[in-house]
């Protein structure tokens, strides 16, 4: 299903004119009411009237989280405190979180890029729609609330946690699509397994998944394990929140609502644009933000654009699958190395669990990588001698991906934590400095 016709199927040239047009409102703004961005745009010799189609994005300097944090909490809005209807920010997790403004016209826009993610997801009118991502300053919970009101769906905001009555609630209300985290789904599959339900059975058809990147094998695990068709979404509180972009039902590639994120590709080292198909660092700039516009800013995230034409009939750059971070990738003796990687391997293997964390460490001067796998209730109990060739089997494929020796550890079912968000998938115990 297509939300809004008009915006998603317009010709490549009215999509490029529009870019060029918000482009310029928007460097305008940030100029006029961002003392950061006028600071950025005079050093570089760059003014607003530089700025006369999407073309002239390489122009523009780039914004980074660490200038976020420099601006924290209100320095890079360009709205009046009185014109800011909300506020959220970012986890946090590492130094002060990042903090997003919203006018009223934003919230429209967010819930409009939302109900468009939903529709093609398979959402409309009639789905009943269990919203598991958590609620309050993260983003995830209100972005995928108000899409669906907006679509006309019925929520049910139920948010993160509380699982077995996840489960329950599913059951007596018949929920028809859920949004979570791809590890929230995968936990709440194996829960209701151990609760004698059998989810793929229930009404539910749709996953909308998102907020952590996830492989292919983990959606056909989930899509095994539930029944269901799942999407992938993206999004980051930078930006908007979820609902940057969203796959539809041929799930080939994230359709980016470039008519409101103008999305590029550069070369994480030397920072120049790279064209369509091409791997490297995501970055947006947004075109119609009010409270909190961003020029080019680099997500650290690792993807590729697709400018083919999608079969679903929407015109939008598509943007591939989140393969890793530029901030998360482990270099181990000089391999860089990225969780992706690992995860695909682990999932292809017969007599594993999904679940699997990977430990760094320093012995002797040297980087050691240990990666510990959950087994399946069956191979756990099975001869010490399978056992070790599960075990023999994970290293040897793990090494034909890496091109590095690790070690694995086997751990009995339900033995790793379980994320009721996003997925805690690296613990790094080597000093740091």
């Amino acid at each position: 299903m297509i939300w809004n016709r008009t915006a998603e199927c317009m010709s490549r040239d009215e999509r490029e004119q529009l870019q060029g047009r918000r482009l310029k409102e928007t460097v305008r703004r940030c100029y006029e009411k961002v003392a950061f961005y006028r600071a950025k745009m005079d050093a570089a010799g760059i003014a607003p009237d530089d700025i006369r189609s999407a073309a002239d994005i390489n122009l523009l300097p780039f914004t980074t989280k660490e200038d976020l944090a420099e601006s924290y909490p209100f320095g890079m809005f360009a709205a009046p405190m009185e014109d800011i209807v909300r506020i959220h920010s970012s986890s946090g997790t590492t130094g002060k979180p990042k903090v997003a403004g919203y006018t009223k016209s934003d919230i429209e826009v967010w819930a409009e890029v939302m109900a468009r993610t939903l529709s093609a997801a398979g959402g409309g009118r009639k789905e009943l729609i269990q919203n598991a991502y958590g609620y309050g300053l993260f983003t995830g919970g209100l972005g995928a609330h108000y899409g669906a009101e907006k679509i006309g769906a019925t929520v049910i905001p139920i948010s993160g946690g509380n699982t077995k009555r996840q489960i329950m609630i599913m059951q007596d209300f018949g929920s028809t699509l859920l949004s979570c985290t791809p590890s929230y789904a995968l936990h709440l599959a194996d829960t209701a397994r151990d609760m004698g339900v059998d989810i793929r059975k229930l009404p539910l058809k749709y996953g909308v998944f998102g907020a952590e990147p996830w492989t292919e094998s983990l959606r056909k695990e989930i899509e095994s394990k539930m029944g269901i068709r799942a999407t992938d979404i993206y999004g980051l509180t930078e930006i908007i929140g979820p609902g940057v972009a969203g796959e539809c039902h041929e799930q080939n590639g994230l359709h980016v609502y470039d008519d409101h994120f103008l999305p590029e590709i550069i070369d994480p080292v030397t920072l120049l644009s790279v064209p369509a198909g091409t791997p490297g660092e995501l970055v947006f700039t947004s075109l119609t933000k009010e409270a909190f516009p961003i020029i080019r800013y680099r997500t650290r995230d690792l993807s590729i654009l697709n400018t083919d034409p999608c079969p679903c009939g929407r015109t939008h750059v598509r943007m591939g699958r989140i393969t890793g971070r530029t901030d998360d990738m482990l270099i181990i003796r000089g391999v860089n190395v990225f969780p992706s990687q690992i995860e695909s391997v682990l999932l292809e293997m017969d007599g594993t669990e999904p679940h699997y964390l990977i430990v760094v460490d320093k012995l002797n001067g040297m980087d050691v990588l240990e990666v510990w796998v959950e087994v399946s209730p069956k191979v756990f109990t099975d001869e010490i001698k399978g056992l070790e060739a599960l075990e023999k089997k994970i290293r040897h494929e793990i090494h034909n991906v890496l091109g590095l020796t690790v070690s694995v550890k086997l751990v009995e079912p339900k033995t790793i934590e379980r994320s009721e968000g996003k997925a805690k998938r690296v613990i790094d115990k080597r000093p740091k400095g």
